[in-house]
């Protein structure tokens, strides 16, 4: 006992030592991770810290599980995660959320790519094809429960995925990737890493996959609307060591998919560029550390609905932070940040929709004592909306004035943890998250069906949600349990582009219209339950199981079904996951069979609520590593059926690939 908790405090001291001294500027997470014995994050505060010690409740999933899960999306390796919602629309279209409230082009779950916002605004989305990430490049991704939005910015109100890659200063990432399968599968991907003497490190990734749709099962979709989904995407990271105390990192993207996506009731094909480029200055001072990190962001998105959408959405963000310790007990973060986010508007264009952004924030991390922690952040957003152009005829609300208008919201999260042995845990938190209204949603979007017209509302309010969550973890010896119990209050839910009843109703001068609407409040409820250990000969074990119960309050007038909002009937009340891993010499194998409750999804030939019965998808991967650093595989997905159905949509089928890697 007293060398176990010499060992922790030891461990503590040295994490100590590591927020002011090696964080000045990247992070070796490695290193790390060998000597804490468990993954490190700095997403939450700034500074590294254990995972189990962040403010937040946050699962991190490594490389190696990541490989081993045979797993060829990112959504696909996520629903892994306890509580984390996925609904498999296509082939290519997946929606992921966090503790329920799942839907088509889900706005609530923030993406990042270290730190880097990939979640896009035009819509409110992530399309996970467009990620410009190879599998074999990302370290570890880390999965927020709950809303983040002062600990993680703008948006993160269902939770947060940030995905951590390899860093080409510590890490020497190379590895070549070919995976061919069944359903015309196959892809390949290429990471490559370079030091240019001692100062500069650069690491390349690139990568291209297709596959066939899914296929129809019935006469609705239409054989004219499927496609078959592609990417292909390319990275670069630069790091450079300026001075011994000052680090210039530079990331560059490009990805060009294409998918079927669910847009209302029916699938139409969509087709996205997008661009991305980022600057990160850190530098020791006698101020602390300080960090300058500008970036960009630019989409072009292609929609076959209405004849052909086509929008261009740049956004571009600006931010200060500084990162200081007060004594060895009290870390604080204040940083400020700039957003511009412009969209044209169509089809019927001729204008443009943007806002501007102007937030700051506070973090104050405090030791009390070695058992004791606490964490309190706040941030300020406020948002300047704008728009410039014309107007077609006859349109409610013809006039650019009407979207002069500021909206200012706090976003906070407080976490108290008490450690009264190294083998326990006990976290209380509180979090209040803010989701503001998409470009499209605020009058990105006008269409004139026949004499009615289909527009953005200006005047919509931004969702907030409340989160409380008691959590408790204990390790025992070959085993570790987690324990969850939360509650969230969803205030002014958006609704989708409702066509039931009218929203604006026809005037002398004005056509009658429809548009978005804060449609409904919800309270959901829940616990979550993990358990994972290790065995003897190279097993590993892992179970979880989440309940959710959630309670909608539609606002008068408002149809939930037909608004979309009706979570009370689509967000299943179970879900789990139970898996197994084994490695022994050069042999890894791995399974996970997922679990998901019943629920009821929209029909695609009216839209009404249908059932979607209770279902299990198993998943595997047997891998085989020769010395010359090849590896061999066989891997599958939903393979308890040929095709399955998950949800009122295209049926998931039955996948098996072959894969060889070789790394260097």
């Amino acid at each position: 006992m007293k060398k176990t908790l010499l060992a922790g405090v030891s461990a503590t001291f040295a994490l100590s030592l590591a927020a002011t001294a090696a964080h000045a500027q990247s992070i070796d997470y490695g290193a790390m991770e060998q000597l804490f014995n468990e993954p490190v994050t700095t997403s939450a505060t700034g500074s590294p810290q254990r995972a189990t010690e962040a403010p937040a409740d946050m699962q991190i999933i490594s490389a190696d599980e990541i490989r081993r899960s045979g797993e060829t999306t990112l959504p696909g390796i996520l629903q892994r995660v306890a509580g984390v919602d996925m609904l498999n629309f296509s082939a290519g279209q997946s929606d992921v959320t966090v503790r329920g409230y799942d839907q088509v082009s889900s706005p609530r779950l923030l993406v990042l790519v270290n730190g880097r916002q990939v979640y896009l605004d035009h819509y409110g989305l992530t399309m996970w094809q467009t990620i410009p990430v190879q599998l074999d490049e990302i370290r570890q991704i880390e999965v927020v429960k709950g809303p983040g939005s002062a600990l993680f910015g703008f948006n993160a109100v269902s939770g947060v995925v940030n995905i951590i890659t390899f860093n080409p200063k510590f890490d020497n990432r190379n590895v070549a990737t070919v995976r061919v399968g069944d359903h015309g599968q196959k892809s390949a991907s290429l990471v490559a890493t370079h030091k240019f003497g001692q100062s500069v490190s650069a690491r390349f990734s690139a990568g291209a996959e297709e596959r066939d749709e899914w296929a129809r099962t019935g006469a609705l979709p239409t054989a004219a609307t499927l496609h078959d989904p592609q990417r292909v995407s390319t990275a670069l990271d630069v790091v450079a060591q300026l001075a011994p105390k000052t680090e210039l990192r530079l990331e560059g993207s490009w990805a060009n998919a294409q998918q079927d996506s669910l847009v209302g009731y029916s699938y139409a094909v969509t087709k996205m560029i997008t661009t991305s480029g980022k600057a990160t200055l850190t530098s020791d001072t006698r101020l602390g550390q300080i960090q300058a990190q500008a970036y960009q962001n630019q989409l072009n998105a292609k929609y076959g609905i209405a004849n052909g959408v086509h929008w261009k959405n740049t956004i571009t963000v600006a931010s200060l932070q500084d990162l200081f310790k007060v004594g060895a007990a009290h870390t604080f973060r204040f940083g400020g940040e700039y957003r511009h986010n412009t969209l044209n508007v169509a089809p019927i264009g001729g204008a443009d929709v943007s806002y501007d952004v102007w937030s700051g924030s506070a973090m104050w991390n405090w030791a009390i004592s070695k058992t004791v922690t606490t964490t309190a952040a706040a941030r300020i957003d406020s948002l300047q909306l704008q728009r410039k152009g014309v107007f077609p005829a006859r349109i409610p609300l013809a006039d650019n004035s009407n979207w002069d208008r500021t909206i200012s919201e706090p976003s906070l999260n407080f976490t108290a943890a008490w450690t009264p042995t190294p083998k326990d845990t006990f976290k209380a938190s509180y979090a209040r998250g803010v989701q503001a209204p998409s470009l499209i949603e605020l009058g990105g979007v006008q269409l004139a069906s026949g004499p009615v017209y289909l527009l953005g509302n200006p005047n919509l309010e931004p969702t907030i949600v409340t989160n409380y969550e008691l959590a408790y973890d204990h390790q025992f010896a070959a085993a570790k349990l987690g324990v969850r119990l939360f509650t969230q209050d969803w205030q002014g839910l958006k609704s989708g582009l409702g066509t039931a009843a009218l929203d604006y109703m026809p005037t002398a001068t004005t056509n009658p219209g429809f548009t978005y609407k804060n449609a409904a409040d919800s309270k959901m409820k829940g616990v979550e339950l993990t358990l994972a250990g290790k065995l003897a000969g190279g097993f590993g074990w892992h179970g979880d199981y989440t309940y959710t119960d959630v309670k909608d309050t539609p606002f008068a007038g408002m149809n939930p079904v037909a608004r979309y909002t009706a979570f009370e009937s689509t967000t299943p009340e179970t879900r789990g996951n139970i898996g197994a891993d084994w490695v022994k010499g050069p042999w890894e194998a791995d399974a996970n069979l997922h679990y998901v409750g019943d629920f009821q999804w929209y029909d695609i030939t009216n839209g009404a609520l249908k059932p979607v019965k209770a279902y299990a998808s198993l998943s595997s991967r047997v891998g085989y590593r020769m010395d010359n650093g090849v590896t061999l595989a066989v891997s599958g997905q939903n393979l308890l059926s040929e095709q399955q159905k998950q949800t009122r949509g295209l049926e998931a089928e039955r996948q098996v690939l072959f894969s060889v890697s070789k790394a260097w």
